[in-house]
């Protein structure tokens, strides 16, 4: 039992400074060699717990997510808020994580360029990533349209407004390298406005 979370604990570890590299040195020039030196371990070593570079990124996004989503369960379930609060409260944590990890999402979009190249859909990759975010954003609509709280025709619709918010968020942060996303929390904040009664 002692190894199996030792184990966890290591591959813990080398998603979160993996994550430092590919920040610092963007997808491209992280190598398995230098995440292997930052976690100070052979890359033999680094091999028994994933099998390439790919493999990694892919486990340190999605460590970062998890974190994320629990964050995101706690306001949703939130009895004390209104739906449009805690609407509006997820969209505005959303854009607080995107702002302080501008450099990631930077990362994330040339792997998914570099995905694209390939010939293969980025679009399919992100959706599989973001599934159980428009999921949280679902949950929230549909029950403040079952309470009367929002006024939406189309919870699918209204998912896709909000997601889109969020898209045109982390496009503004991470490309456009906006550090004030005020403006960007005025815009979410009038979009849960428009479906509130």
């Amino acid at each position: 039992m002692a190894i199996l979370v030792e184990h966890e604990k290591r591959r813990h570890e080398i998603l979160e400074r993996a994550l430092d590299i590919f920040i610092e040195e963007g997808y491209e020039d992280a190598t398995f060699q230098k995440i292997a030196d930052r976690c100070g371990i052979t890359r033999t070593t680094l091999y028994l717990y994933f099998k390439n570079k790919r493999e990694i990124f892919v486990w340190s996004i999605k460590q970062l997510t998890n974190r994320v989503e629990k964050d995101l369960i706690s306001t949703i379930t939130n009895e004390s808020l209104s739906y449009a609060s805690r609407l509006e409260s997820v969209l505005h944590v959303i854009i607080d994580l995107c702002t302080e990890n501008r450099r990631l999402f930077n990362v994330v979009l040339t792997y998914l360029l570099q995905v694209q190249k390939t010939g293969k859909d980025p679009d399919s990759r992100v959706k599989r990533r973001t599934i159980r975010l428009r999921h949280l954003l679902s949950r929230i609509l549909i029950a403040g349209k079952d309470s009367g709280e929002f006024k939406i025709d189309n919870v699918k619709a209204a998912n896709e407004l909000f997601y889109g918010l969020i898209e045109s968020a982390i496009f503004r942060i991470a490309i456009l390298d906006r550090k004030d996303n005020e403006e960007i929390k005025e815009s979410v904040t009038l979009a849960v406005r428009s479906i509130s009664t």
